[in-house]
């Protein structure tokens, strides 16, 4: 099965050990509750079934603040999405959206735990291995490496949402009394787990196979992409640099397809074209499987709102700031420096300008053909027009020809609310961005033009722009053109020409501004301005500018006038107080809050 959902499903009696509430010492240990015994899970079928279930907290925990898309954390937090529907549903998204975070905020707690969860869970399959006698040399090899993965993107997830928290290795559990592990040294500074994601993404590229069975476990290049990551926010573009070379070169999907950007951009959102060439690591999404909400609930308010797809709940609507973003010169460039000013990409400012095409993909827009369902009928699918703005998501929604093939699990709450498309942790245009920006720093500021233009080159082929007049293909994500078609409003866009980086800092500004355009509405946004603030003020310049400019359109900042970023303390969300507590109240402090909170 190329699922690793539907293959969880089958040894779901396994995760019997891994359904862990906190034990007295807190969230990290694994305690098992009505466990089945060490010795029948020591054995090729326990240990795959333990080690599925560590993957299996990547889809989160049937709640909206663990989302793997982390929609709240990293595109409404950004300037970039709404938190949509109405101020008073969902109250804990509007400390997020406006930076006013409060560290007893539920979201905060549902993502803490969650991946905890899962650490604790590559932690149990890393201590059975060595029990399982079955096991071949090369599969114990295997195994690890893939918990270890596990146990490193669970814990880079944390670090760049909290910052400050504790690694949680195989060592820490309850047999060696060492269940509450610190975020602070003797000296009570901040431990740096960086070194440690590190260690355990290289063991994992080192040991981990190209090739495995189901296309949504992590191999080599996987591992290696998310190590370059890893070094990527930490400013060590030299040592990102050659990672990105060989991944690029060489890099291979677990079914064997070599990395490559596929000829359609909404393809790498179109359940029928999941697991392709572009994909390095997903979320892996399943209905009907008889595993019970296995789709990708942590985006299931993100319809639209009253029809069309799904008919609730209207959450996650693209800001004006991200639609302006989308606008093009005379000569189909972005521009940069001045966006967000003058006419705005709305049906009432009657914008007459050229766009980049991936706008349509990225939003419905009033008017628009979105995906098979027909033109975007406005504010009726906008749940509040006067918090909400005019747009809707797009990326995370089905076709309507695909209504039946991928929108429907009978044990969730809503009928269509729950889909099978599958959420990217990373693919390889975001590589290709990294890369550039590896480029930037530390090799060829041409090459970096050339990666940013491969992912342009892909936006400007015409076989794959939203047409109105046209059928839409969900097999292939395109529009059936004709005589009759036209794209669906006036789209202009080029590569840079050569020459244009012609210094660090403008190449740097046109490669994190690719990354707007090309990866929104996935989650990256905040992240990215945060590890390219580095002191300089450039994240809370950025969201100020963002929120002075939506405090004048019908937007959630009109709500809220005094909403502003604080440098120095909102790059990062408090760690959740509950946990602070607790960890904290059985001796000396352990886990230490965040500056400025």
């Amino acid at each position: 099965m190329k699922r690793i959902k539907l293959l969880w499903s089958v040894l779901a009696f396994t995760l019997l050990i891994l359904v862990v509430q906190a034990c007295k010492k807190g969230f990290l240990d694994v305690a098992p509750v009505n466990a089945l015994s060490q010795e029948v899970l020591s054995n090729r079928v326990g240990v795959e079934g333990l080690l599925i279930g560590a993957y299996q907290r990547l889809g989160g925990s049937e709640n909206w603040g663990s989302a793997p898309s982390n929609w709240v954390f990293g595109s409404v937090a950004a300037d970039e999405a709404y938190k949509g529907s109405t101020p008073s549903d969902q109250p804990d998204i509007n400390q997020i959206e406006t930076w006013a975070y409060n560290a007893n905020n539920g979201y905060f707690n549902e993502k803490w735990v969650n991946n905890y969860n899962g650490i604790g869970r590559a932690n149990q399959v890393i201590r059975t291995v060595p029990l399982a006698t079955d096991l071949t040399a090369d599969e114990q090899k295997r195994i690890l490496a893939e918990a270890r993965f596990l146990r490193a993107f669970y814990h880079f997830d944390l670090k760049r949402i909290f910052n400050n928290i504790p690694y949680v290795t195989e060592d820490i559990n309850q047999e060696n009394q060492n269940t509450n592990p610190p975020n602070i040294d003797a000296s009570g500074n901040y431990i740096n787990v960086w070194p440690q994601i590190e260690a355990d993404f290289q063991f994992a590229a080192d040991n981990l196979p190209e090739a495995l069975p189901q296309a949504g476990r992590a191999n080599k290049w996987a591992a290696m992409s998310f190590l370059a990551k890893t070094f990527v926010y930490q400013d060590k573009f030299a040592q990102a640099k050659p990672l990105f070379d060989n991944i690029i070169a060489n890099g291979k999907t677990t079914n064997g397809q070599k990395y490559a950007l596929v000829n359609n951009y909404f393809s790498n959102f179109n359940p029928q074209q999941e697991n392709n060439a572009e994909s390095i690591f997903a979320f892996q999404a399943s209905v009907n499987a008889g595993s019970g909400t296995s789709g990708n609930y942590g985006d299931n308010l993100n319809y639209p709102n009253g029809g069309g797809p799904g008919g609730c709940c209207g959450f996650f609507n693209p800001s004006i700031t991200m639609a302006n973003a989308y606008k093009t010169d005379a000569n189909g460039l972005p521009l940069i420096d001045g966006y967000n000013t003058g006419a705005t990409v709305t049906p009432a400012g009657g914008y007459s300008g050229t766009l980049d095409p991936r706008i349509d993909w990225v939003m419905g827009r009033p008017g628009i053909p979105y995906l098979d369902w027909g033109p975007h009928p406005g504010a009726a699918w906008i749940r509040d027009p006067g918090s909400n703005g005019p747009f809707s998501v797009k990326k995370s929604v089905y076709a309507k020809g695909q209504a039946n093939l991928v929108s429907t699990d009978p044990s969730f709450w809503g009928p269509t609310q729950m889909d099978a498309g599958n959420v990217n942790l990373m693919r390889f245009a975001d590589v290709l961005l990294m890369a550039a920006e590896a480029e930037v720093e530390a090799g060829s500021l041409s090459k970096a033009l050339e990666y940013v233009n491969m992912v342009r080159g892909r936006a400007a082929n015409p076989g794959g722009w939203v047409y109105k007049n046209a059928d839409y293909d969900p097999a292939t994500a395109t529009y059936k053109i004709s005589a009759a078609s036209a794209p669906a409003d006036n789209y202009k866009i080029a590569l840079y020409p050569t020459g244009y980086f012609s210094s660090k800092e403008i190449a740097r500004k046109a490669v994190l501004f690719e990354r707007f355009l090309e990866l929104s509405q996935e989650g990256h946004r905040f992240f990215d301005l945060q590890r390219r603030d580095d002191g300089t003020g450039l994240m809370a310049n950025t969201l100020n500018a963002y929120a002075t400019a939506e405090k004048t359109r019908p937007s959630f900042f009109t709500l809220n006038p005094t909403a502003t970023f604080e440098k120095g303390k909102d790059e990062y969300y408090p760690l959740p107080q509950g946990q602070i507590d607790q960890a904290n109240s059985y001796g000396p402090i352990v886990l230490k809050q965040n500056p400025g909170y």
